[in-house]
């Protein structure tokens, strides 16, 4: 075989190495976005190396709910947004949130790892962000909500057996105190103002709590501005490049 025959076959062969190693890579975002709601946004204009996370349905806490729901599994999220943190490449993070809330733990370890990445992160709210998805939405260095969107603030529920006693109160008390610090600590609320907002009687029924649609949730101060993924996504790029520079 002539030399021009044998560079012509090497050359084809990377080719073929590099179309399987790509092929490898999508068929492993495919999985991971089907899985888990993420996935890596790396084909803007600027090339800036952003990261998506989906947090839907309800989030999952201690013990596994019906295979039948949707749910964002705190076990997961945690290492990878540790993960992300220590990747240089990675650039900023989008949260996308349409949750109905979940487990408070789970959702306030969420949250606080969120508020504590050292890139820049935007939040968006789409159809929901009730509840424990509240404080996950508001962690984020800057956060939109939709028009449509809603979050609900109420107070703290829990399920299966509860003692009637004082020190159960108080306990509930803790739980709802540490979501008001985190919520008033992070958004432009005040403390007094959400927590009227959570154990509010005009709305409900038939319970306590408030539902600010789209532009309430901007004018009580938990969400920074009204837009949607092109508005959520031109803050964090603008984000990443005021970083760079």
């Amino acid at each position: 075989m002539s030399d021009k025959k044998k560079e012509k076959a090497k050359s084809g062969g990377a080719d073929m190495d590099r179309e399987k190693l790509r092929r490898e890579v999508e068929e492993k975002e495919d999985a991971r976005l089907e899985e888990y709601g993420q996935m890596t946004l790396d084909g803007n204009a600027g090339k800036r190396n952003i990261y998506l996370l989906s947090i839907i349905g309800e989030v999952e806490g201690h013990e596994n709910l019906p295979g039948t729901s949707k749910a964002t599994k705190y076990d997961h999220v945690l290492p990878k947004l540790a993960q992300l943190e220590d990747d240089a490449e990675v650039e900023g993070l989008l949260v996308l949130l349409n949750t109905s809330g979940g487990d408070v733990d789970a959702g306030l370890a969420i949250a606080e790892m969120i508020a504590s990445l050292s890139m820049p992160t935007v939040s968006l709210v789409l159809g929901g962000s009730h509840s424990i998805g509240v404080p996950l939405a508001v962690a984020a260095d800057y956060s939109f909500i939709v028009p449509t969107g809603t979050m609900m603030v109420h107070p703290v529920r829990m399920t299966g057996m509860v003692i009637g006693t004082e020190r159960t109160y108080e306990y509930f008390e803790m739980i709802q105190e540490r979501i008001l610090n985190f919520v008033s600590g992070h958004a432009k609320i005040a403390h007094d103002q959400l927590k009227r907002l959570m154990h509010s009687t005009e709305m409900l029924t038939r319970d306590l709590g408030t539902v600010l649609v789209g532009e309430e949730a901007v004018r009580e101060g938990l969400i920074d501005e009204v837009g949607g993924i092109r508005e959520a996504l031109k803050k964090l790029y603008a984000m990443v490049d005021g970083k760079k520079k």
